[in-house]
C-alpha cells in the first residue's frame, strides 16, 4: 500500500492553504468513495486501490491556475488531470494515473472536448474500471473552494446538465451503479 500523503507533500508544502484544500477534498472524495463501494461489496471494488486514488486524483492542481484555490500555475485547471497522471506515470503508478485523467467531470470524449472547446487534446478521458468511475462519481459531490458537506444528488445532477447528454448519461449510469450518496457523509 502506497503513503499518498507522502507522495502529495513531495509537490506542495504541507503548511499551504493550497495542501489544506487538497487533503481535505481528497479526504472527502476518498471517505465518500469507500462508503458507496462497501455499499456493494457485490462489485469487488479494490478498496485500498480506491483510496489511493481518490487521495491522488488531484494531485496536479498546482500547475494549473486557479488563485481561488491558492493553484499559480500556467495551465488552465482542466488540465490538471493530465498533468496529474503526468506526475503518477513519472513515479510508475500507471492504474492511479489513469484515475486522475478520466476524473474530469463525468469524464470527457474527444468529441466533447471539441464541440465545448476545452484546453485538452481531444481524446477520450472517459473512466473505464469501477475504481475510476467510483472516484469520478464521488469527486462530483464535493468542492475545493468550499469544503463543506457533500452536494445533494439532484444539486450535482442539475449542475452537470450544461455540460450535454452525454456526460448525464455517463453520470446517470454511475448512479445506477453505485446508488445515491445523499446522506452518506453524515
Amino acid at each position: 500500500m502506497i503513503d499518498a500523503i507522502e507522495i502529495i507533500r513531495r509537490y506542495y508544502d504541507p503548511s499551504s492553504r493550497q495542501y489544506q484544500l487538497l487533503i481535505e477534498h481528497s479526504r472527502q472524495v476518498a471517505d465518500l468513495a469507500v462508503k458507496l463501494a462497501q455499499r456493494k461489496p457485490e462489485l469487488g471494488i479494490d478498496i485500498d486501490f480506491l483510496r489511493e486514488a481518490a487521495m491522488l486524483h488531484d494531485i496536479g492542481i498546482f500547475r494549473t491556475n486557479a488563485p481561488g484555490i491558492d493553484c499559480h500555475g500556467d495551465l488552465p485547471y482542466l488540465q490538471h488531470g493530465v498533468e496529474g497522471r503526468k506526475i503518477l506515470d513519472a513515479l510508475g503508478m500507471y492504474r492511479h494515473g489513469l484515475v486522475c485523467e478520466r476524473h474530469i467531470g463525468a469524464g470527457l470524449t474527444a468529441q466533447e472536448i471539441i464541440d465545448q472547446n476545452l484546453p485538452l487534446e481531444p481524446r477520450d478521458m472517459l473512466p473505464e474500471t469501477l475504481e475510476e468511475k467510483l472516484v469520478t462519481y464521488a469527486d462530483n459531490f464535493y468542492s475545493k473552494s468550499r469544503i463543506a458537506k457533500a452536494r445533494p444528488l439532484q444539486t450535482v445532477l442539475d449542475g452537470m446538465a450544461k455540460f450535454g447528454a452525454g456526460t448525464m448519461e455517463r453520470m446517470h449510469e454511475m448512479v445506477e451503479l453505485f446508488g445515491s450518496p445523499d446522506g452518506l457523509d453524515s
